[in-house]
């Protein structure tokens, strides 16, 4: 470094020495006219002539960063008619005069007094002017020129970013480019070579290099593994002065990393998995897993495995785990222990995606083997079928067999099941065993043990809630436990239990549907309540062809057991003289009349008994009886009233019947309205008429008292309510809660014939009994207070009182008013009748 800075210095003092050689030779060239006159056409070829300047300059050159102790010479000004006696002054304005740039006044030397900085400001903009120094008049007019900051090397590269980061693929070719780094120089790249820059590569050989005009970096070694070694850190220059010796530099970092690409196939850890299952196990159920490492990340990791071979290609199968790239075993299908104690399965484990451009790694795929060992569990007990359908005949007596549900333990071990049937008795002194016949003794043995081992069957009851059935605990048999029948519920379906007696949790359940057959046990019946209509004719007109009414029938049992019906009268009126019943063999019956002429004044009603028979085994029968009434009928032959049912008659009410009912509801209404008028007119008016007394309306207090200060002069007492002495007034707008109690003594003697003591009696009890209607709501006053600001409220004290109105205009008011003229007149007249 102090090389470089000594090696700066020193060029910037050969630069001022060149430059100020420069100036000077130039100053002096330009302290002659330099600038003619010359004509120019103007307007319709007019002839103009320009005047020369008297005094010109080029522009100015100074050399930044100067550091010596007096102000840089940047030249000299000096007019043509300056004759050097001191009459002319230089004066200098514009960027930086006074400031940076200074001049003398008399020689027009212009001096930089600061330290100048070209990439802070590139050139200065000044006017100059020669002017009288007595006067200040000017001599000339204004001239600009320019001072230009001479460019030094003094500004080390820098490059746009302190960091990049670049990525590229793993395993490109050589020469793929990577990124582009860009490095800028503030020194002015029109003047010698202080920005010229040249890249070139610090740290990160022999993996990477750069382009030393471009800054481009690409990579210089073949097939770089991201598995090996995922991320490099590279250091990049860039130098100016065309990167030779005293140039100045500056370094960035990259950091590259290799992106994976898919060139590693999976491969499993080890060669067989081993893995177990129990017999219990549910499908859908995990098994185990297995993993096939693959160092590729993202998609190219990806990994899918399926079964290829093995014996439990059917009872297996595999997912696979795109979280934990793992493959999932798990149970397709039940396994049994007694069945099949182990299976085997050959598994791939395949990328998904594949780049063709390393196919020539692969093949990208791996097998493993895994062997299932199936483990034995207590398994619940298992019926032999998985539903049950059994029959039962409708009233079959209680205790009757309906069938039988069997179960049987499928573990290994195999407990005798509690179905021990085959242990019963045979000849005297033997049994009838599997194995052949035995002594009494060992089958009975045999037996017990069976038993003390097994399964036990129950009913669901709440799927028998009547219970109907019951179970054999041991053997599984069902029986009835009443009379069922088959008209209120054809189907009965209920649930058998069978449970280890070791362990009650290990059951299994089984549904057993049980159909209740037919008997023929119900009668057929009419199929509706039906009732026949004949009309009453001429015994002379010839009969109808038509059936009186058509009949049939209907029975509960089924129909093994009811159609095809028949129709019959009863044997013993198998001959009736007036109805016949003729079977149509479709389940239907048609009543027909043997003659005609019936008469209602004769006979109006007849019942007519029909024997109907069912098709059962044995048949059922029963008689119903038909109703047929004799009606009266139009010509037509339409019923128009009959004696039975008179909601049938076609005939209703004439026009003149209903204008009389409608009369009739008028004038009622009428006498109503006329009723409830006159009784409103009856009330007395409001108003007295004239012939009636006034005075019949006024009440004379003869007793004033002394006000409400006399205490004497009226005993205040008698006014207060006596049951309120003892702080308690019962309300009587509401029924008292509490009963009263008759006083004894008051009640008069049972055999009393005094009808006045009985009334007295009860006037008494009524008075004395707060419990008795009306509850009234009155509340008595005894004293209103002392020193009442608002004072008496009562108009019959205020003729007493010395009041300012003035009551004389009553005497105008006729004889209505003259009682209140005579009580509220003048105070005189008032006076004089006292």
């Amino acid at each position: 470094m102090k090389e470089n800075y000594c090696l700066q210095a020193a060029l910037v003092c050969l630069g001022v020495l060149c430059h100020s050689q420069a100036f000077s030779t130039e100053r002096r060239s330009h302290l002659r006219p330099s600038f003619h006159g010359h004509h120019e056409k103007g307007k319709e070829g007019q002839v103009l002539q320009r005047s020369k300047r008297g005094w010109v300059w080029n522009q100015f050159f100074v050399i930044e960063e100067y550091t010596g102790p007096d102000p840089v010479l940047v030249g000299r000004l000096h007019s043509d008619i300056d004759s050097g006696d001191g009459n002319i002054k230089y004066i200098l304005s514009g960027e930086g005069a006074g400031t940076i740039f200074v001049i003398d006044d008399k020689s027009g030397n212009i001096h930089a007094t600061k330290t100048l900085d070209r990439e802070e400001r590139a050139q200065y903009t000044l006017m100059a002017q020669a002017v009288d120094r007595d006067t200040n008049r000017p001599l000339e007019p204004p001239s600009e020129f320019i001072v230009k900051v001479q460019d030094i090397n003094d500004n080390p590269p820098e490059f746009l970013h302190e960091t990049y980061h670049a990525n590229v693929p793993e395993r490109s070719n050589v020469g793929t480019s990577v990124i582009q780094v860009t490095a800028s120089d503030a020194d002015d790249p029109t003047y010698g070579n202080s920005a010229k820059l040249v890249y070139s590569i610090l740290e990160g050989q022999p993996y990477f290099s750069v382009e030393a005009q471009t800054g481009i970096i690409r990579t210089a070694l073949p097939n770089m593994d991201r598995e090996a070694k995922e991320e490099y850190h590279v250091v990049i220059q860039a130098k100016d002065m065309g990167g030779h010796m005293g140039g100045l530099s500056g370094t960035t970092k990259v950091t590259i990393t290799l992106t994976d690409v898919n060139d590693n196939p999976p491969k499993f850890p080890q060669s067989v998995y081993q893995m177990s299952v129990s017999e219990a196990a549910v499908p859908g159920e995990e098994v185990g897993r297995v993993k096939a490492k693959d160092p590729d990340i993202g998609e190219n990791g990806l990994v899918a495995y399926t079964i290829v071979d093995g014996d439990g290609m059917e009872l297996f199968e595999i997912t696979t785990d795109y979280d934990t790239q793992e493959g999932v075993v798990k149970l397709k299908k039940p396994v049994d222990f007694e069945t099949k104690r182990a299976y085997s399965l050959k598994v791939e484990a395949a990328n998904v995606h594949i780049d063709p451009k390393f196919i020539s790694n692969g093949p990208f795929k791996d097998t493993v083997t895994i062997k299932i060992a199936v483990e034995d569990a207590d398994e619940p007990p298992m019926f032999l079928a998985p539903s049950y359908i059994h029959e039962v005949q409708e009233n079959a007596a209680a205790g009757t067999v309906v069938g039988r549900v069997h179960a049987k333990d499928p573990d290994a071990a195999n407990s005798p099941i509690r179905n021990c049937y085959p242990y019963m008795e045979g000849e005297r002194g033997s049994v009838r065993c599997p194995g052949g016949m035995a002594s009494e003794q060992e089958a009975r043995r045999a037996r017990s043990d069976c038993l003390a081992a097994a399964e036990r069957y129950s009913i669901d009851r709440h799927t028998d809630l009547d219970r109907f059935f019951t179970i054999n605990p041991e053997d599984g048999f069902i029986k009835t436990t009443k009379p069922l029948d088959r008209e209120e519920t054809a189907w009965l379906n209920i649930s058998v239990f069978a449970a280890e007696i070791h362990n009650r949790h290990q059951e299994a359940k089984v549904p057993v549907s049980i159909r209740v057959l037919d008997v023929n046990d119900n009668a057929p019946k009419f199929a509706a309540p039906y009732e026949g209509f004949i009309c009453e004719s001429d015994q002379n007109k010839p009969l109808s062809n038509q059936p009186i009414v058509t009949i049939s029938a209907d029975d509960k049992d089924d129909t093994a057991n009811g159609p095809r019906f028949i129709f019959t009268l009863p044997p013993e009126i198998i001959h009736n003289p007036n109805f016949t019943v003729i079977d149509n063999r479709d389940n239907t019956a048609g009543v027909y009349a043997r003659h005609g002429g019936f008469s209602r004044q004769k006979q109006d009603l007849y019942l007519l008994p029909i024997v109907i028979s069912d098709g059962g085994i044995p048949p059922m029968s029963s008689t119903n009886t038909l109703t047929i009434r004799v009606c009266g009928c139009d010509v037509n032959g339409a019923l128009l009233s009959c004696n039975a049912e008179a909601y049938i008659l076609n005939a209703g009410l004439s026009t003149g019947a209903l204008i009389a009912i409608l009369a009739c509801i008028v004038i009622l209404l009428v006498i109503v309205v006329l009723f409830v008028t006159l009784r409103r007119q009856k009330k007395e008016p409001l108003i007295v008429f004239e012939e009636e007394d006034v005075r019949e309306n006024i009440i004379t207090y003869d007793d004033e008292g002394g006000g409400e200060e006399d205490t004497e002069a009226f005993d205040i007492a008698t006014l207060q309510n006596p049951d309120g002495i003892n702080g308690f007034i019962p309300r009587k707008d509401i029924k008292p809660e509490y009963q009263y109690m008759p006083r004894p003594g008051l009640r008069p003697a049972p055999n009393s014939v005094d009808v006045d003591d009985f009334i007295n009696t009860r006037i008494q009890e009524a008075d004395n009994d707060p419990t008795a209607p009306p509850y009234d709501s009155i509340q008595i006053y005894g004293y209103e207070g002392r020193g009442s600001v608002a004072g008496s409220l009562s108009s019959l004290e205020s003729a007493t009182t010395d009041s300012d109105l003035d009551y004389d205009y009553l005497q105008n008011w006729g004889p209505r008013f003259k009682k209140l003229a005579d009580l509220y007149g003048s105070k005189d007249t008032f006076d004089d009748d006292s």
